[in-house]
């Protein structure tokens, strides 16, 4: 081991694991306002959500955080943060930090693994993971919302279809920026490769996102199941309701996913290397 590169030596789960949840930590801390923005705009215009905001009216991501900044302070951005870095410890950890190790799992130890096996692999982890980190989860939007929630299998379809999109387009985008040679293994390829997947993710996981943030918001009894949640959606404000908050979902979502990938590689190499250290000093 002493003399190797850390790109030399392929992580172990245990640094995946630690490295994911720590670097999804720092990503919320960058991009927790946007979030809290994209969850008010998504509700908006739902009946309770008026009378509890007394008709105060949101516009665009920006204008969204300047309202909360006047109407319930600078740290109405930042309700329901500790929920948040909890829900990500446990989340992100298992989302991200499993998800090759369960790749090599279905595709049978193979070094390359097909499309189909990377978004198996995605959906499996966001899955074992949301189950997981659901009750955090809740209390975050809880907070941001400052509304009755629920909905613990719309969360589910939701983090499922986020986690499959968000790391098989990051894999597929920095495998093949590495094996054209368009860039190295480096900060500006994990840069583009995140916000690729971000971009993405964003496009795909919207409508289940607002229909998941809109389910979990509705007073009980408002929607007989986040289908009939969806339908009603459809049928009252159109298609175009599920794009709610797009702006401000791809704003967190692009931001969000370059700081955490960044900051996950450079973990991932900075833990290595110390694990390298102390096995080279034993």
């Amino acid at each position: 081991m002493v003399g190797l590169k850390p790109s030399d030596v392929p992580p172990t789960p245990g640094v995946k694991f630690l490295s994911a949840g720590t670097a999804a930590c720092i990503a919320d801390l960058f991009t927790f306002p946007l979030d809290t923005a994209k969850v008010r705009l998504q509700i908006q215009g739902e009946k309770a959500t008026v009378e509890a905001a007394k008709n105060i009216r949101y516009s665009g991501v920006f204008g969204t955080i300047s309202t909360m900044v006047k109407t319930e302070g600078p740290r109405s951005l930042y309700n329901g943060l500790v929920a948040g870095l909890q829900r990500q410890m446990a989340f992100a950890s298992i989302r991200i930090g499993l998800y090759d190790s369960v790749k090599q799992f279905y595709s049978n130890g193979k070094e390359s693994a097909g499309v189909g096996i990377r978004i198996l692999a995605g959906c499996t982890t966001g899955a074992m993971a949301v189950s997981v980190a659901q009750p955090t989860d809740v209390v975050k939007v809880r907070f941001q919302a400052q509304l009755t929630l629920k909905g613990t299998l719309p969360n589910i379809t939701r983090n499922a279809i986020v986690n499959a999109t968000e790391l098989v387009t990051y894999d597929i985008i920095k495998e093949t920026i590495l094996k054209y040679k368009l860039l190295t293994d480096n900060l500006p390829c994990h840069f583009f490769s995140a916000f690729g997947a971000g971009f993405c993710t964003t496009v795909v996981a919207s409508p289940v996102d607002v229909v998941k943030t809109r389910y979990m918001n509705s007073p009980l009894g408002q929607y007989k199941s986040a289908i009939n949640c969806a339908w009603t959606m459809f049928t009252k404000e159109g298609p175009t309701a599920f794009y709610k908050g797009f702006v401000p979902s791809f704003l967190r979502m692009g931001s969000w996913n370059v700081v955490m990938f960044v900051s996950f590689e450079q973990l991932k190499r900075a833990m290595m290397m110390s694990k390298q250290s102390l096995e080279g000093t034993a």
